[in-house]
């Protein structure tokens, strides 16, 4: 319950800052323009009657004005978007209307907080984001070039393409093919581009691997990666990306990253549809990635064991009995004749509840 005099409502921008606050006990309204500035604000805030509580919604700026306020000894909430409730005949959207909307949700005690990252979480989530978005433009490298050669009928047909094999055939044999002076230009412009980001790629990679092995966030990437298709990068990733995994269960974190169906349910009836894909995406494509893995028969790779080693022997034995379990799931699936792209989300789902029991775990093999 919000017991504070004053409930005030930010509408942060990058250049600019809307503020609105209501006295609990008059019901006098104040409004103010400000500056992002952090001394402003937070001047502006003590002068209103105290105790006071604000609230702003979380976007681009990040939670440098969260911690700034905190502290200063201020009572502050960042208020997930998604979940702010807004009138549905509402059609007037302004920066001060905004700013009340929510000190009056928060005078209502009607805000669900985000969770707020320390800041080694957040400079580590930064990294394995780059990491992400280095993928993605990988990928829309490698496409523009094999585009570029199928245009001019240039096929690659000695197997697998991107391997060292192919990458002599790009040199040696495809731009050669192309006669014209601008295609050759276009495609060295494009091979450059996939050369940088494969080396942009490999930077990232390292910088990972020596976070994961030396710091906070060790000894749950080690007891993630006694889980099959759960690798240095996607346990990283899962650590700094949920951050607190207490605030959830085994049943709830899959709601959490939208591996869950939606569901309209009225009376009697009940539907159920495709997965509601909320949450982060990031996290829902590793998830879904990683369960992958768990199809073919359970054996333990190389890989597997290299990583299990640094895992305790409670978090080894969780570990291969949530690998013994969703290969399990594929083969009960198989036999069901269920597509397998659909099963595949079940076993992320689960696989999501398994993660988190390896995360929690305390020294002692026990789920706290």
């Amino acid at each position: 319950m919000n017991t504070n005099r004053t409930s005030i409502g930010l509408d942060v921008h990058a250049r600019s800052t809307a503020a609105a606050a209501i006295d609990g006990m008059t019901g006098e309204v104040f409004e103010s323009k400000l500056t992002t500035d952090h001394q402003q604000i937070l001047s502006w805030i003590r002068s209103l009657p105290g105790p006071t509580a604000v609230v702003y919604e979380a976007g681009p700026t990040g939670f440098g004005l969260y911690r700034s306020l905190t502290a200063a000894g201020i009572n502050c909430t960042v208020a997930a978007p998604s979940k702010l409730q807004r009138p549905a005949g509402d059609r007037i959207k302004t920066d001060a209307r905004d700013a009340l909307h929510l000190a009056k949700l928060l005078r209502l005690d009607e805000v669900t907080a985000v969770s707020i990252p320390t800041v080694a979480q957040e400079a580590a989530r930064d990294l394995v984001r780059a990491r992400e978005d280095c993928r993605g433009d990988l990928m829309r490298a490698r496409h523009r070039l094999s585009k570029l050669l199928l245009r001019h009928d240039i096929v690659y047909r000695d197997g697998s393409a991107w391997t060292q094999t192919h990458d002599r055939w790009l040199r040696s044999t495809a731009r050669p093919l192309l006669t014209e002076t601008a295609s050759r230009a276009a495609f060295d412009s494009d091979y450059d581009h996939t050369l940088t980001m494969i080396a942009r790629r490999a930077r990232l990679d390292t910088a990972i691997e020596e976070i994961a092995e030396n710091s906070e966030f060790t000894p749950i990437v080690h007891r993630l990666g006694c889980l099959r298709g759960v690798a240095t990068l996607t346990a990283l990733a899962l650590t700094v990306e949920i951050g607190d995994w207490k605030r959830f269960t085994g049943n709830t974190i899959g709601a959490f990253v939208g591996l869950v169906p939606t569901e309209y349910s009225s009376g009697g009836s009940r539907v159920q549809g495709s997965i509601t894909k909320t949450g982060n995406t990031h996290l829902r494509r590793l998830l879904i990635e990683s369960a992958w893995h768990h199809r073919p028969e359970n054996r333990l790779s190389a890989g597997l064991v290299r990583r299990q080693q640094f895992a305790d022997p409670a978090a080894r034995a969780r570990g291969q009995a949530g690998n013994a379990r969703l290969h399990e799931r594929w083969v009960r699936f198989g036999l069901r004749r269920k597509r397998p792209v659909v099963a595949n989300v079940a076993i992320a789902r689960e696989l999501a509840g398994w993660c988190w029991s390896l995360a929690v775990m305390d020294d002692d093999g026990r789920m706290t």
